[in-house]
């Protein structure tokens, strides 16, 4: 377990409050609540009951309807907001080891988000060997779950992503003429 969900109290609880610090502006029904965190639905709901009762977050509407926002009159989330924002990384073994299962991964580059630039088209860009889009997506959605933000991704092929390197693809310069940091490059870029 990672020392701030010790100190929050559960990895769930940590779960929660990175998606709504993450996402202030959104509201989410349960439903969505326990697919963005992975979370099982009874744990989600006894997080979601304790957030509540310290004015976290706030709920609208009722029972199947109801939906869960972040509360921009709770007094300490300024500071509890850059607390989340500057603790919550992702070192890079963990991406690596739970990108590694989608196939034979020739390049690794992150942006976006993980560099502090917002504006980017992609945070996450993956080329390798029989990458499986299924696996690729489901290592993605358990990397959005602990960071608590939606991750924009792209994936190649090798030989695409030699070929979109060779044409400079709009894409591609979008991630490699603006700060980035390559996690894996075995191509020789």
């Amino acid at each position: 377990m990672e020392p701030l969900a010790k100190l929050l109290g559960s990895p769930a609880r940590l779960k929660l409050l990175r998606l709504f610090i993450f996402n202030q502006g959104a509201s989410f029904a349960l439903e969505e609540v326990t697919t963005r965190s992975r979370l099982d639905r009874d744990t989600a709901r006894r997080e979601l009951v304790d957030l509540l009762a310290a004015g976290f977050i706030t709920k609208k509407g009722d029972r199947s309807k109801a939906r869960y926002q972040a509360n921009m009159r709770f007094e300490p989330l300024p500071a509890l907001s850059t607390f989340i924002r500057e603790t919550t990384v992702l070192k890079p073994q963990h991406i690596l080891a739970t990108l590694k299962r989608a196939g034979s991964l020739r390049v690794v580059a992150l942006s976006g988000l993980f560099t502090g630039v917002l504006e980017a088209q992609v945070d996450l860009l993956v080329a390798g060997d029989n990458l499986e889009s299924r696996t690729l997506a489901k290592a993605v959605r358990t990397l959005e779950a602990e960071l608590g933000r939606e991750i924009r991704y792209a994936a190649f092929e090798t030989s695409d992503f030699r070929y979109r390197l060779g044409v400079y693809d709009r894409l591609l310069r979008d991630v490699f003429d603006y700060p980035h940091r390559l996690l894996i490059d075995r191509i020789g870029l």
